[in-house]
C-alpha cells in the first residue's frame, strides 16, 4: 500500500521490506560491478566474438542492475536510492574491479575520493 510521509510517497504493509533492502542493494552493487567489469573485458577482447559476448554479459549484468534499483524505489525514495545505489557502485568498480581484479593502480588522490565518496553515502542514507 503506498503511504504518504512527510510529503513522501512510502510503501507500507509490505513484510518482506525488511529483508527486500538489503538484499536488492547486494544484488544492485553486485551487477553493477559485474556489468563494468564485463564492459572492460570486451575492451580487452581481441576478437570479435569476445568483444560480442562480454558487451551482452555487461547489458544484462546492467539489465540486473536496472530492475533492483526500480525494485529499491518501491521503499525508499528517489533522492536516496539514487546516490546510495551509485556511490556503492563506483566504489565496487573501483575498488573489487579495477583495483582487485584488473590490477590497476589507485592512487592517493583516488583513494581520498573514495572516501569521500563513503562519507557521502553516509550523509545521504543517514537520518535528516
Amino acid at each position: 500500500m503506498l503511504k504518504w510521509v512527510r510529503g513522501l510517497a512510502v510503501v507500507t504493509g509490505d513484510p518482506l521490506q525488511g529483508l527486500a533492502v538489503p538484499v536488492l542493494l547486494v544484488l544492485n552493487f553486485a551487477f553493477n560491478v559485474i556489468a563494468n567489469a564485463s564492459f572492460k573485458l570486451s575492451a580487452l577482447g581481441g576478437s570479435w566474438p569476445t568483444f560480442l559476448w562480454w558487451q551482452v554479459a555487461g547489458n544484462l549484468a546492467g539489465f540486473v542492475t536496472v530492475i533492483t534499483l526500480t525494485w529499491l524505489l518501491r521503499y525508499h525514495p528517489l533522492h536516496v536510492v539514487f546516490p546510495l545505489t551509485t556511490g556503492l557502485a563506483v566504489l565496487g568498480v573501483q575498488v573489487l574491479a579495477a583495483a582487485a581484479f584488473f590490477h590497476e593502480p589507485i592512487g592517493a588522490r583516488q583513494w581520498l575520493g573514495t572516501l569521500l565518496i563513503v562519507l557521502g553515502i553516509v550523509l545521504v542514507g543517514g537520518r535528516s
